[in-house]
């Protein structure tokens, strides 16, 4: 365990917060106090929202620097942008790999590279792997080792981020009821027993944020 963190007054990234786990834990932590930017690239109606592609590194660099400028600072970022798709690996495509790393791999790694150098002394990140990221499973190979790249990438650079006293969280939450394996970029999905609650997923998270943890496995969602 690490610090624990008070949200109250703190500014917060949460990149996907228009998704289903995203979303909710930017309501939570606006509940907690935080002033939160969300970003994706659906556009709503909510004050603090940024329109971004963040498959291209400049627009993640854009998009911390837009918080610092507005802001002044940054104390968490939280990603929860994410696709699917569903597929024996011999079938599935050049196009639908590329756009799994792109957004699930790249993008986190452009992202939490882009706000590093940014962020506050005692400042958390947080990457969602998801429980896929610790047994891949046949037919969401891709998918899969999408994710497992981002548990590895978390891995690693928790240690760098430690030397500037940055918390790095990956979390790895069982499947949850958020409707993304019916939005896939490519495939069917296979029939999922019960998910998880989305808003217990967020909760987990926030509380992970502000209690000073650093690995959130699949079991832990369980407490």
């Amino acid at each position: 365990m690490a610090d624990a963190i008070d949200v109250n007054g703190k500014v917060v990234l949460v990149a996907g917060g228009t998704g289903g786990i995203g979303r909710l834990v930017s309501e939570g932590l606006r509940r907690r106090g935080a002033t939160v930017v969300t970003a994706s690239r659906s556009d709503i109606d909510v004050p603090g929202h940024v329109v971004v592609d963040l498959r291209l590194p400049d627009n993640a660099q854009d998009l911390v620097h837009r918080v610092m400028n507005e802001h002044g600072r940054l104390d968490v970022l939280v990603n929860a942008i994410g696709v699917v798709a569903f597929g024996d690996a011999t079938s599935t495509s050049t196009d639908t790999v590329e756009e799994l790393f792109l957004t699930n791999t790249f993008a986190h790694i452009f992202l939490c590279t882009a706000a590093l150098p940014n962020m506050t002394k005692g400042g958390v990140i947080v990457g969602i792997s998801g429980v896929i990221a610790e047994q891949n499973l046949p037919g969401m190979a891709a998918y899969g080792s999408s994710k497992a790249a981002v548990r590895s990438f978390n891995e690693a650079f928790g240690r760098e981020a430690r030397r500037q006293g940055v918390r790095v969280i990956d979390a790895r939450p069982p499947h949850t009821e958020t409707g993304l394996a019916t939005r896939a970029v490519a495939g069917s999905p296979p029939r999922f027993p019960q998910g998880l609650e989305p808003a217990r997923v967020a909760e987990r998270i926030i509380d992970a944020i502000v209690n000073g943890e650093t690995d959130l496995s699949s079991d832990s969602f369980a407490k």
